[in-house]
């Protein structure tokens, strides 16, 4: 392969930073107006626009869902102009749709690009998670561990009490049992109604956001792209595929998997370098949201390259009409 077609992250970076910003600007005339599927349209419209204007040979390996689901952006489909380099691309155009309708904190722009054939094609199914963030050593969690060890351990680490922990967990009636068993250890728990990629992000900047570790269930696909930040932000990310039923199952073998009991690392699921990029939609811990005013409206991104560990915060101002 030549120069010309290796792959540039740091060339593609600032294009992608555009792509997410693009979908987040798009979506601003929906926050708070309750039309979850307008704002997701919107988003998803705007995200697929600019990624055609990349040189790239891109593909989604993660995306709104199959060809037949998703109308845009559905898992398989290429993107960019078909000039330069084969990337796989993951991407979620609105990171909470519903917190995007509602004006509740942490909804975002978000994807990520890597060279083909580094991304694991996660089935839409669940995935159970367990995050934490740099500095400790590998394996001070593991998902073979229950909810109470886990936070004990990460204590140990830490060199501080139990209750000086606190926990991001999605607020689903599936955690329940496990909500219950964290706080016997006197850990605190950041409850988050939707948006789990930024929830395992959260867990990287705890100086920030005071989340120390993020468990629970969620997306498979959310779970590559909360893998692919951490790449690139620091921090550990262990995954293992849930299946309710053998449709679930059945999709997993067309992606190619086959060992069902696998638990993936952060390097499992992202292999390779990686450029990643989010930009505020609704304000939460991690990034400003959309801010309008008469004539104008300002974005912050934040961009990220695995490669050097470079993480750029962007505050971005356009004109609107």
């Amino acid at each position: 392969m030549s120069d010309k077609l290796q792959f540039q992250d740091r060339l593609l970076s600032l294009g992608l930073g555009r792509v997410s910003e693009a979908a987040a600007l798009a979506s601003a005339r929906l926050i708070g107006r309750g039309d979850e599927k307008a704002a997701d349209q919107a988003a998803v419209n705007a995200m697929r626009d600019q990624l055609n204007l990349l040189d790239i040979k891109g593909v989604v390996v993660i995306g709104e869902g199959e060809r037949d689901e998703a109308p845009m952006l559905y898992i398989g489909e290429e993107v960019g102009t078909g000039n330069g380099p084969e990337v796989d691309i993951a991407l979620d155009p609105l990171e909470g749709t519903t917190l995007t309708a509602k004006d509740m904190p942490n909804a975002l722009t978000v994807i990520a690009m890597a060279p083909r054939g580094s991304m694991l094609h996660a089935p839409d199914v669940y995935m159970e998670k367990l995050a934490i963030g740099p500095g400790y050593k590998p394996g001070t969690v593991t998902l073979a561990m229950s909810p109470s060890e886990r936070v004990s351990a990460l204590a140990a680490a830490k060199g501080c009490s139990t209750e000086d922990i606190t926990v991001c967990v999605l607020d689903r009636p599936r955690h329940a049992d496990m909500i219950a068993e964290i706080r016997s250890t006197g850990a605190a728990i950041r409850l988050i109604t939707d948006g789990d990629v930024a929830g395992v992000m959260h867990c990287a900047e705890p100086d920030i956001t005071d989340i120390d570790m993020y468990m629970g269930s969620g997306g498979a696909p959310e779970g590559v792209l909360a893998a692919a930040a951490l790449k690139c932000m620091g921090g550990q990310f262990y995954g293992k595929l849930l299946f309710r039923n053998d449709d679930e199952r059945a999709r997993a073998r067309k992606a190619g998997i086959t060992n069902f009991d696998r638990v993936y690392t952060r390097d499992d699921l992202v292999r390779a370098d990686v450029i990643f990029s989010a930009t505020g939609v609704t304000s939460g811990s991690l990034l400003a949201g959309i801010k309008r005013e008469p004539g104008w409206v300002t974005l912050e991104t934040l961009l990220m390259r695995s490669k050097t560990g470079s993480v750029r915060r962007m505050t971005y101002k356009t004109p609107v009409k």
